[in-house]
């Protein structure tokens, strides 16, 4: 495989409600992990759901960085997804986990790229 990029799924848990669920906080958090991973942040969108919960997007030079909140869980999904070698996207998953203060993440690294030989699109049924 021809790898493009790094792309790190996180569940994260136990994390405090009263950040989970701070639009301005999460904005924070996000932002300040794609630049503890060494990113160059272009564009970041959040938005406050009622009665609880974030949903946001980070756009990076290298790829994104997302989230959605469930305060009242304790538990956030994260997706950092990463190009070139500069960035490293356990770096933000590491950083987001400490500054939500989570009690246990479950994380998985998927290589992104292309297949080798592979010259047309493929569509598998699912």
């Amino acid at each position: 495989m021809q790898s493009l990029g790094r792309h790190v799924l996180a569940e994260v848990y136990g994390c405090s409600f009263e950040v989970l669920n701070d639009i301005q906080k999460v904005e924070d958090i996000m932002i300040n992990a794609a630049l503890e991973a060494g990113a160059e942040v272009r564009e970041f969108v959040f938005h406050k759901f009622s009665p609880q919960g974030v949903s946001g997007v980070v756009v990076i030079s290298e790829s994104h960085l997302t989230i959605h909140t469930w305060p009242e869980l304790g538990y956030a999904a994260v997706d950092v997804f990463t190009c070139g070698d500069k960035v490293n996207p356990w770096d933000a998953c590491n950083y987001l986990a400490e500054m939500f203060g989570a009690n246990y993440v479950n994380a998985s690294e998927v290589k992104r790229g292309i297949m080798e030989g592979q010259s047309e699109c493929l569509v598998a049924n699912i």
